[in-house]
């Protein structure tokens, strides 16, 4: 499973409208979920405010729950390619990684509250395996 940032803050942040749907989903995934820096970033910035913070993403990190072993520096050529294609929409660094993730292991599926994903395609024209809430 890859892990978007949406599932994430939504799981640390008992106040958030997808709270319950995040923790019911994570509860059905055996970890470690895959997930990128600029996730993790994301989501350290949002949770900032909330009890725990970004501590609480780095945690789930340090007990392995959660992994990044993407590197942006790797890949920078095609998430440009994929950043410039999908620049109408447009697409952000964390959603071109977990794109480019997908193109990587085809069989993967990502967990996100973001309907882009829905747009998004691998290789052109694979729709991605998406899990996400059903109003979204």
């Amino acid at each position: 499973m890859l892990l978007d940032t949406g599932p994430l803050v939504a799981f640390l942040n008992r106040r958030d409208a997808y709270h319950a749907w995040a923790c019911a989903e994570l509860a059905r995934v055996r970890p470690p979920l895959r997930t990128c820096e600029p996730v993790l970033a994301e989501a350290c910035h949002l949770v900032g405010v909330t009890a725990g913070g970004p501590g609480a993403v780095l945690e789930l990190v340090a007990r392995g729950l959660v992994t990044a072993p993407f590197r942006v520096q790797d890949e920078a050529a095609a998430l440009g390619a994929l950043v410039a294609k999908w620049a109408d929409v447009p697409m952000s660094l964390a959603d071109a990684c977990l794109v480019r993730m997908a193109e990587q292991a085809p069989d993967e599926t990502v967990m996100t509250l973001d309907s882009d994903f829905r747009i998004y395609r691998t290789r052109g024209r694979h729709v991605l395996r998406v899990v996400m809430p059903p109003d979204r």
